[in-house]
């Protein structure tokens, strides 16, 4: 079986790095990209399945990423990260097209099931395109 794509997109290395290997420890493939412009390139060559964007990075916001991964793939699944005291900017992606969001500190068993939500999300939407 075909093992579900996860970008993650975090300027916080070493928590995207251990983010990543939590979610391959719990068979996802995962990658991760530091920065929002080497995310989006990601997100081009490596088509992940759901992509975890922090809201809040140096180079871009991640709302501008969000817009971005959107314009190129309509159908992508991102959840976004907000820290603490930035649930009105999670919803703000939401109106943007986001799938959900989640407040860090991260817990692992909800973003999974938002992943896997996510994923069956995209998975329908993939199927149903290729029914017309």
């Amino acid at each position: 079986m075909k093992k579900t794509k996860v970008l993650v997109i975090d300027d916080e290395e070493e928590f995207a790095s251990i983010l990543a290997e939590r979610l391959e420890l719990r068979d996802f493939e995962a990658q991760v990209a530091n920065s929002g412009h080497d995310g989006l390139s990601a997100a081009i060559t490596e088509k992940p399945d759901v992509v975890v964007l922090d809201l809040k990075m140096p180079d871009m916001s991640g709302i501008d990423v969000l817009e971005r991964l959107k314009r190129a793939d309509p159908g992508i699944e991102v959840i976004m990260l907000t820290g603490h005291g930035s649930t009105a900017s999670g919803i703000d992606g939401m109106r943007l097209g986001a799938f959900d969001y989640i407040m860090k500190p991260v817990d692992i068993a909800e973003l999974i099931v938002k992943i896997n939500q996510a994923y069956e999300k995209r998975q329908q939407a993939t199927t149903v395109s290729f029914d017309k």
